[in-house]
């Protein structure tokens, strides 16, 4: 699965990881000494509201730090071991990377705009303009109206381009990524279709080699980029919240805590995450079990086809037999993770605004204060909360990643693993 497509898997991953814990290490600890040795203006001001939010010399030093690391780790690699994919495995996922911390960002001008849009509209709301004798409004009064409307339409101006934006980095990503998956199952179809001596007897080989392929790369294609869109919101989100929770004084039950918004928000999504492993933890052997004898009760079908003798009426009631048990095994997991799964859920729609509950009963905070703090708490809660919300995908991307390992199990004369060993 991966040796097909990235160079050295094990030792590439793991120079990853320790590549990236270093540069991240050093841009936290030094970003602004470079700054200011390449000229960069690295001011602390309150933030760009619009498009220039992504032109600022922070942005600009980051893009060229982003880049030169790139270059450098690309250029290790491509040296010390020539693969026939490399561009689009090392480039082309930092490509992705960058394109999906680019959209993070785009999330987080759109929260900075909230503030002096819901203030804006919070003062008119509760100051409404001078009105005559009469009814009609004063000379101060449309002069007011004026004005308030004149920046109300600038500020939702400025939303429009950033949404624009948002849609075409969207569009792009997504194509690209198309592209990027499909290499990676072409990668895997090559690799596999070149061993199909060593795995053709593996029960559903034809199967594992077309299905298993297309059904990796779409989970992929999708679960890939949200889990590095989830990576990304809490390196771009954690210090908003942070910086929010300045704003609550204290929390429902527990009083007075440091940073009570980002401590409630890590407490409230390790708990869910928790719990749904827990309650998951069997679904994916039953998926995969599933596939299992789905291939038997499809094989021993396709067998009758050409041999009167195979598939009798005894031989498919018992394997269609063995279907029904393991769905019906698999209906009743499903059943009680759903049901904690959507409590959890639903108690996570109105879990911020518990929080809040004092903050917003002493007038404590202003409309658009309120919005930036439910969009930045929601956002780093649905990071936290990746397990909950990708979990049955992610037992589906289980149950393939089993299957296909039974094939690098025959290429290296390996046993196979535990479960493929299993009767059904």
């Amino acid at each position: 699965m991966f040796k097909s497509f990235f160079p050295n898997p094990r030792i590439f991953f793991i120079s990853v990881v320790g590549y990236s814990a270093v540069c991240a290490f050093l841009w936290y600890g030094f970003h602004e000494q470079l700054g200011t040795a390449l000229g960069f203006e690295l001011d602390t001001a309150d933030p760009v509201i619009g498009l220039g939010h992504f032109l600022t010399d922070s942005f600009l030093l980051f893009y060229l730090y982003f880049f030169a690391c790139t270059g450098l780790f690309a250029a290790f690699w491509f040296r010390l071991a020539n693969h026939p994919w490399q561009w689009w495995s090392i480039v082309g996922s930092a490509l992705i990377l960058f394109s999906t911390y680019f959209s993070v960002q785009v999330s987080v001008a759109i929260n900075n705009w909230r503030r002096p849009f819901f203030d804006l509209v919070q003062t008119a709301l509760s100051k409404p303009a001078e009105t005559a004798e009469d009814g009609g409004l004063t000379a101060a009064g449309m002069q007011t109206v004026t004005s308030v409307t004149h920046d109300l339409f600038d500020l939702i101006l400025i939303f429009a381009q950033i949404a624009f934006l948002a849609i075409f980095v969207y569009v792009m990503t997504r194509f690209f990524v198309s592209h990027y998956i499909f290499r990676w199952r072409t990668a895997m179809n090559d690799y596999y279709t070149s061993k199909w001596k060593q795995v053709r007897h593996i029960e559903g080989a034809s199967q594992r080699i077309q299905e298993d392929t297309m059904r990796f790369a779409e989970i992929m294609e999708g679960l890939g980029v949200s889990i590095v869109d989830a990576v990304m919101t809490l390196f771009a989100f954690l210090p908003v919240l942070w910086a929010l929770s300045a704003y609550v004084s204290e929390l429902p039950l527990v009083g007075q805590i440091a940073h009570p918004l980002f401590v409630a928000s890590l407490v409230w999504s390790v708990f869910g995450t928790g719990l749904l492993a827990l309650v998951g933890i069997k679904l994916p052997g039953l998926e995969f079990k599933n596939q299992r004898v789905e291939a038997a009760f499809r094989k021993e079908l396709v067998y009758g086809e050409d041999d009167e003798f195979r598939a009798q009426p005894p031989q498919l009631a018992e394997l269609f037999a063995n279907v029904r048990k393991n769905y019906f095994r698999l209906y009743f997991n499903y059943m009680y993770f759903n049901v904690a799964r959507m409590l959890y859920l639903q108690a996570d729609n109105i879990f911020v605004y518990v929080l809040l509950i004092p903050t917003i009963a002493a007038g404590a905070i202003t409309f658009g204060i309120l919005q930036q703090i439910l969009t930045a708490f929601n956002q780093v809660s649905n990071s936290f909360q990746y397990l909950v919300n990708s979990w049955t995908t992610i037992v589906q991307l289980l149950s393939i990643y089993k299957r296909l390992s039974s094939f690098e199990a025959a290429i290296e004369e390996r046993p196979l693993p535990q479960i493929d060993q299993l009767a059904t």
